[in-house]
């Protein structure tokens, strides 16, 4: 039997840089034995719709071409399904974060090499209510950044963008009192902001959270105490090094699920997009989707597991 598969991309991310490689990118799948065909996302959750049509149709193995977004809106159309497609990754976004979490390369030739001949792993889903996150979800006027930058600020100036539009910000963050409940107790104070994640990679700092495995059952979750304008940006410069978690105003923990009340009503961020007024009740998927990951394995991403 043939197998299927289809490429979900946004046109227009990363310089159009998906767009203008497609030939090879079907070309290695056929290559693979693919019977291979695309879909081109016109506008907010196309991709997830299309990711849903394909686990209907049950194509083998669905590719997500394009940034943070692209990933978040297509695990979202796969993630409910009772039928799950095999998912593949080729990075073309700004900050690409799940694709540094993977090591999947942000070369477009090395990255189809591991679409097509890496290898199968099942790795964790975050849950939140009736939507999905595959790399972090977070809440906080500090998280609010990730989607106030405007996508033309971001496709001119790259991550940098980020970084511009939060020093921006920085002077109206104000502290929420929030209840946070997880597997080893409960978490009560004035918060600048949390963090659920799932990988070590987030918003361009790539050692957030050193112990996170994508395939452990659990989350990683991250805390800044209430805490002054000068000590944000200290502890944003920490980070950059991995050194933020040494002081005294973050706390580090795992945990398989957790309950967070709050005071106000907080926006919620999922994998850098506007994710609705946050739900209480975060759920790890265990293993819930399968993913070509590179063949070589990396001790930060993948716990061991039995073949």
């Amino acid at each position: 039997m043939v197998k299927r598969a289809r490429v979900i991309y946004n046109p227009t991310s990363g310089r159009e840089h998906i767009k203008r490689n497609l030939p090879m990118i079907l070309e290695t799948l056929e290559l693979a034995g693919y019977e291979a065909s695309t879909h081109a996302t016109t506008g907010e959750d196309c991709a997830r719709k299309a990711a849903k049509e394909a686990c209907r149709r049950q194509f083998d193995f669905v590719v997500a071409a394009g940034g943070d977004g692209t990933i978040h809106e297509v695990v979202n159309g796969i993630a409910g399904e009772e039928y799950r497609p095999v998912l593949g990754l080729l990075p073309g976004g700004t900050t690409n974060d799940f694709a540094r979490a993977l090591h999947i390369p942000r070369n477009i030739e090395e990255a189809c090499r591991v679409m097509a001949g890496g290898k199968k792993r099942a790795i964790d889903v975050g849950q939140v209510g009736k939507k999905y996150f595959i790399n972090i979800a977070g809440a906080g006027t500090l998280t609010e950044l990730t989607y106030e930058v405007p996508s033309r600020l971001k496709t001119m100036m790259g991550q940098m963008a980020y970084y511009i539009k939060g020093f921006e910000k920085l002077p109206r963050i104000k502290p929420t009192f929030v209840t946070i409940d997880h597997d080893n107790g409960t978490f009560e104070g004035d918060v600048m902001l949390f963090l659920v994640s799932n990988t070590n990679s987030v918003g361009g700092f790539e050692k957030l959270a050193p112990d996170a495995y994508l395939d452990d059952g659990l989350f990683d979750l991250i805390i800044v105490k209430k805490t002054n304008l000068g000590d944000v940006v200290r502890i944003a410069g920490a980070a950059m090094r991995g050194d933020h978690l040494d002081d005294e105003r973050v706390v580090y923990l795992q945990s398989s699920e957790i309950h967070i009340q709050s005071e106000a009503k907080l926006q919620l961020n999922l994998d850098g997009e506007l994710g609705g007024i946050m739900e209480d009740k975060f759920i790890n998927l265990h293993r819930h989707i399968e993913m070509m990951v590179p063949d070589q394995e990396h001790r930060c991403l993948l716990a061991d597991q039995e073949d």
